[in-house]
């Protein structure tokens, strides 16, 4: 299956990405301002395949003037329920429906790697501002939590592929931050409490597991709830992340 065709996986499972997929944490936009050098508020920023606004909610929080740019009709649709008040324009990042020079702020929340970088990044570069910024951000687990660990690994083999988990983010993204960029990098740990099934629903918002077998991929969700159960018997799980940031001036 080509890479556009999983990315538009998500389109059909909008609603439940939303409401169980982890947001991120006020320090990721403390780093991003910082690496940056722009203040959020009141900088022009576009969140780019915004998916249900996750991201993009966090930026408007902060005073960001953001534009979500979604090219999935499910997603647009779930982000203008949720942020009625924040504009949508529909594309990708790779041919920006967004004026030369307009922006001092292309986010990219765990999006990037959907983008064809010899498209993108020339894309980033005519849209943004002198001086203007990239930032990219990646939410995964903590590789320094056990059970975590256990878990991946059995994601590994289910898939039968590697999941990496190194702490570096360059070595973490080497195969997806573009060559050419002075990125400054930061990673950010961050944790939520969760029930035990949103823990599992939030699994089940992934790509992978959207395109597999459904019969495969729902016993692979029946052990795990009854793998987890022994370490949670409250049934509350306690997902510990690590956000994976760079950014660079193109």
């Amino acid at each position: 299956m080509t890479k556009p065709v999983q990315a538009r996986s998500f389109d059909a499972i909008a609603a439940a990405y939303d409401a169980h997929r982890p947001s991120y944490p006020p320090a990721l936009f403390d780093a991003i301002e910082e690496l940056a050098g722009i203040p959020l508020a009141g900088a022009r920023v576009a969140d780019v395949g915004a998916g249900t606004g996750l991201g993009t909610a966090r930026l408007h929080e902060r005073g960001a003037r953001v534009t979500a740019v979604e090219p999935g009709d499910g997603m647009a649709e779930q982000f203008a329920r949720s942020l009625p008040d924040v504009p949508l324009v529909r594309g990708d990042g790779n041919n920006l429906p967004l004026r030369t020079g307009s922006m001092d702020l292309i986010t990219y929340a765990q999006a990037w790697h959907w983008t064809d970088r010899v498209r993108s990044i020339p894309e980033a570069r005519r849209v943004l501002r002198p001086g203007g910024a990239l930032a990219l951000w990646w939410n995964d687990g903590d590789p320094s939590v056990e059970w975590l660990v256990e878990q991946e690994n059995r994601m590994r083999v289910f898939f039968k592929v590697d999941i990496p988990t190194a702490p570096d983010v360059r070595a973490r993204y080497r195969s997806v931050l573009p060559d050419g960029l002075d990125f400054r990098t930061r990673q950010v740990a961050w944790s939520r409490r969760v029930p035990l099934d949103a823990h599992i629903a939030n699994m089940a918002t992934h790509s992978d597991f959207l395109i597999g077998d459904p019969v495969a991929v729902r016993d692979f969700f029946d052990r795990e709830r009854a793998l987890l159960t022994a370490p949670f018997p409250d049934g509350e799980v306690e997902e510990a992340y690590l956000v994976s940031l760079a950014v660079a001036h193109p």
